[in-house]
């Protein structure tokens, strides 16, 4: 462990300062969760701890004016993937992760992945690779770790979602309200703890992810990060020095959670509310010692269920406003989205990616896109 912590008068072990930090084994970090949710601050501190963030990085601004720890080719990556894939940033639509998947599996973009990776890991044998859009593609990035004789493991960063919300809302100028923020909250931490679970802890064993809350990395950035650290066995972590402790305590600002509103204060429709705080519930026992375990993803499958059903429902019942939406477009030139009849979505991925999803969330999205399946006699 990092001798600061155990003892902060005492310098560097004897058998830690032997050490060759290029005989680490090959690990990536992907820090993963929904935008202004603490991903830049867990970044920033691997990175002060010894991780490699692969350079160039996205340039600071008065939204984050300590960095975002984001690299510049995985954004420009990521914001190539989903314009093809027709998928925003912050997308509700349960039907958005098969349009990604069908993307992230295709072997071109594979073989980019890897060897990007490959190219960074010269520099330093563990990587972080932080992005907001980073959800999306995460079986793209676990393919490409992999390939490169890394181990991937993920660290999702956890904020109420009220908060969340505001501070989209505040820094990014936000219009589409806070019912569609929320509801695309719930979309990516949702499917985000479920692309995650193969790297779940078992039996009691350390896993290859952690869930932490944003207000505990705040509160003690110093025990958190140690706990990553131990959790997910990043060498740099457990054998950093005081001098990056100092410098873990320059970067964190305990005054960084500015935004105070709750659920309440969101006004949202009762059905979104009461799905968005169990979700939350549910989440925060993730973080919790030994809280990630089977009874709790069984209560996430079926809350992500009940979400497949809510979006079903509003979407039928707010047709009339997709096809006065159609119809502006048209009058002003421009095509309107493609028909339901005319996307193959799902029908394109894998067998083995399209079993990963429960088969009422599989019907669900085939009812929305006008595809049900006739029932067997």
């Amino acid at each position: 462990m990092c001798p600061s912590v155990s003892n902060p008068a005492a310098g560097p072990a004897a058998e830690d300062a032997l050490i060759d930090s290029a005989s680490y084994p090959r690990k990536v970090l992907f820090v993963a969760g929904a935008g202004r949710s603490g991903t830049s601050t867990m970044a920033g501190l691997m990175r002060i701890l010894g991780l490699h963030v692969p350079q160039p990085e996205v340039d600071a601004d008065e939204t984050n004016p300590k960095g975002f720890g984001e690299p510049r080719w995985v954004v420009d990556h990521h914001d190539r993937l989903l314009k093809e894939a027709l998928v925003q940033v912050s997308d509700a639509r349960p039907e958005a992760w098969f349009e990604t998947g069908r993307v992230s599996t295709r072997e071109p973009e594979r073989i980019r992945t890897a060897e990007w990776l490959e190219s960074h890991f010269q520099v330093n044998p563990e990587l972080v690779v932080k992005d907001p859009r980073l959800s999306w593609f995460l079986g793209l990035w676990r393919v490409a770790a992999i390939r490169t004789g890394a181990t991937p493991v993920f660290a999702t960063m956890l904020r109420p979602p009220a908060e969340v919300v505001g501070s989209k809302q505040t820094y990014y100028a936000n219009k589409l309200g806070s019912a569609h923020l929320v509801a695309s909250w719930l979309n990516m931490l949702l499917h985000t703890e479920r692309a995650t679970r193969e790297s779940a802890p078992e039996n009691g064993q350390s896993g290859g992810r952690v869930f932490v809350r944003y207000g505990d990395l705040l509160d003690d950035w110093v025990m958190v990060s140690m706990h990553v650290g131990e959790t997910l066995q990043l060498q740099h972590v457990l054998h950093c020095d005081s001098e990056q402790i100092r410098d873990g305590h320059r970067f964190v600002d305990p005054g960084l959670r500015r935004m105070q509103q709750t659920l309440a204060d969101l006004e949202l429709p009762s059905r979104l509310h009461d799905l968005t705080a169990a979700t939350w519930d549910e989440l925060n026992k993730l973080a919790d010692p030994g809280g990630d375990t089977p009874a709790v993803h069984a209560a996430l499958d079926e809350l992500r269920e009940a979400y497949v059903d809510l979006y079903e429902e509003s979407a039928a019942i707010s047709r009339s406003s997709v096809v006065a939406a159609e119809q502006r477009l048209k009058r002003h030139g421009r095509p309107g989205p493609p028909a339901a009849e005319e996307r193959r979505g799902a029908d394109l991925l894998p067998h083995g990616l399209r079993a990963a999803v429960p088969p009422s969330v599989r019907r669900g999205l085939r009812k929305v896109a006008g595809r049900e399946r006739p029932e067997q006699q």
